[in-house]
């Protein structure tokens, strides 16, 4: 009984040492985002706000830190302005971590599966600064890849500072950044899954990072709105859907999601592998990428900074059909060319506006021709935005949640699931992650312990057919006798039978040696002397991973089989190259089911 008690204690102090740790990845990653929220407020305020006149419009979540100036518009300011912005954000991060460079989510990616969840210390302040110079003079970009970074980045250095495991350490990098992702767009629950979820193409889950993330998610999310206010960030007015005939342009608009988001990722990569082969110093390529960017938004200002304000509007049906296809295409040249270029921000939030747009449109055009179909086009809007991430980044179940959260419209859940659904089948082959890998199984962090269950599920008798009927020698065997059966084969282990028939020993090419070499004794000594009798051995039904420790602990290549009821009959040998080849073999079909 006091045993019982002893351990529940020692499990209660554990849970109690995690909840704080995940409890304390929420705080910081809750007070980065706050702070990040607000040098964003600060930076589009005195340089697109003072600088250019420049004033977007906010989503309803979202209120002004400081009132507008009287600055009036001025397009050749907004031009110039980007290219400046990616200068010093482009020396920022070339001079003192590059990796800060580009998309945040990508990176935290990447961590985890080969780094071992390591960020260095310096990253998230780095990305800190030089995303919110990127974004606030008007590059195109999101806050989630920066706060999921801050999150990510002190979760690896709270690991390190507690000297916890590789395993662990990932797991607080990834409760970072559902912490941060949660925070920055008020959407907890979808925070959580994110970060389980987008680390892989397959719809497949990490789910040992579901709970740290949802606790980390829920303090991050309480210490943001405690500052900024409850709330979604955007508003609507609650859509219900009521008719089954309008299905139909949800798959229409699936269709057309998908085709943006293959043109969105291409034109990212496209670009980005551009900038890679222009020979000029790394940190000048954000500034011409950003002149890129100042050049579109000179003719389409609303493709610049954020974006939400757009489609806070496209959800109330206040923007027209022309405008949002420009919007959402615009959107993706710009964003390309700021964030592929190597300045610092996040493709989430421009996934969002491209998609919303672009759904918008489609709604519209809907309600123009099938009025009594489609009576909302506004809510095309939230379902594209919804099924445009889906598409991009293989993330469909927490994309439901995160545009029901976001948008605080939960009666659109079943068009959601469908274009989620017919968008993600549709577009596995690409994704904007470009560090996700396929399954668990192609994740290097779970390499030994995938190998370690698909060995343990497989037996000896799987293998019955490369289990070899070895030649055998008698114990009382003169080994001179020996010697001339030894030059006829290729054989390196030898079973001893005892005179009863018995399996009693087995020695190696390399056990003769001694006697191999030294004269007049080859008639003394009988096979009985050089055997070893304290023998390791398999059977039929010992699993392929105790197998390969017995190898490995005494360094042999080769195990005899004996008869699970009865030892002393020798079955065969199995060879440790053949159980290798037959786990490769597996995996490989495996593979090709999956």
């Amino acid at each position: 009984m006091e045993l019982r008690e002893k351990a529940a204690s020692q499990d209660m102090r554990l849970a109690g040492k995690w909840l704080f740790r995940f409890v304390l990845i929420g705080i910081v990653a809750g007070f980065g985002a706050v702070i990040f929220h607000y040098l964003c407020g600060l930076g589009m305020h005195y340089f697109l706000d003072m600088m250019a006149g420049y004033r977007p419009d906010l989503p309803a979540g979202e209120h002004l830190l400081l009132p507008n100036t009287d600055t009036p518009f001025n397009r050749w300011i907004l031009l110039i302005l980007p290219a400046l912005g990616g200068l010093v954000s482009g020396w920022i991060v070339y001079t003192f971590a590059p990796e800060a460079g580009g998309h945040g989510t990508d990176a935290a990616i990447d961590a985890y599966h080969n780094k071992g969840g390591f960020i260095r210390g310096r990253i998230p302040f780095v990305k800190t600064i030089a995303s919110t110079i990127t974004l606030t003079t008007g590059g195109s970009g999101g806050r989630e890849g920066p706060i999921a970074q801050i999150g990510a980045g002190f979760g690896s250095f709270l690991a390190r500072k507690f000297k916890l495991s590789e395993r662990e350490r990932r797991i607080m990098m990834a409760a970072g950044i559902g912490a941060g992702v949660a925070s920055i767009f008020r959407a907890p629950l979808a925070g959580a899954l994110f970060a389980a979820e987008v680390l892989y193409r397959d719809p497949d889950f990490e789910s040992e990072v579901i709970i740290p993330a949802g606790i980390s998610s829920v303090v991050a999310y309480c210490i943001f709105c405690l500052v900024f206010g409850w709330g979604s960030l955007f508003d609507s007015p609650g859509f219900k859907f009521q008719n089954p005939l309008e299905l139909g342009p949800y798959i229409v608009l699936s269709g057309v999601l998908v085709l943006t988001a293959i043109l969105y990722i291409k034109m990212f990569y496209g670009v980005s592998d551009l900038f890679k082969k222009i020979s000029i110093p790394n940190f000048l390529k954000p500034a011409i990428g950003g002149l890129v960017t100042g050049i579109i938004g000179f003719f389409l200002p609303y493709t610049l900074a954020f974006g939400y304000g757009y489609i806070q509007k496209a959800i109330f049906n206040e923007i027209a059909v022309s405008t949002l296809i420009l919007l959402s295409l615009g959107k993706i040249l710009t964003t390309s060319f700021s964030i592929g270029s190597g300045g610092s921000g996040g493709v989430f939030g421009p996934s969002i506006v491209i998609g919303g747009a672009m759904g918008g449109a489609v709604g519209k055009l809907f309600h123009l021709f099938l009025p009594s179909v489609v009576t909302h086009p506004g809510s095309f809007v939230i379902v594209g935005m919804a099924g445009f991430f889906a598409a991009v980044s293989n993330t469909p179940i927490s994309t439901i949640i995160f545009i029901g959260e976001i948008s605080n419209s939960y009666h659109l859940l079943l068009p959601s699931l469908l274009v989620c659904s017919l968008c993600y089948l549709l577009c596995q082959k690409w994704t904007i992650f470009k560090n996700q890998v396929k399954s668990r199984v192609d994740s290097p962090a779970h390499a030994g312990e995938f190998m370690m269950d698909i060995l343990e599920t497989i037996k000896i008798e799987d293998l019955e057919h490369l289990v070899k009927d070895v030649m055998r020698v008698n114990e009382d065997m003169p080994f001179n006798e020996f010697k001339n059966l030894f030059t006829q084969t290729k054989q390196h282990y030898f079973p001893v039978i005892s005179r009863k028939g018995k399996f009693c020993g087995i020695f190696s090419s390399t056990d003769i040696r001694a006697v191999l070499f030294t004269h007049h004794i080859g008639d003394l000594v009988v096979m009985k002397d050089i055997m070893v009798s304290d023998m390791i051995f398999t059977t039929p039904l010992e699993d392929l991973n105790t197998v390969l420790i017995k190898l490995t602990r005494k360094n042999i290549d080769a195990l005899p089989v004996v008869d699970e009821k009865d030892p002393g009959r020798l079955i065969g040998l199995i060879n440790r190259r053949d159980i290798i080849a037959y786990y490769n073999h597996h995996i490989q079909k495996i593979k090709t089911q999956i």
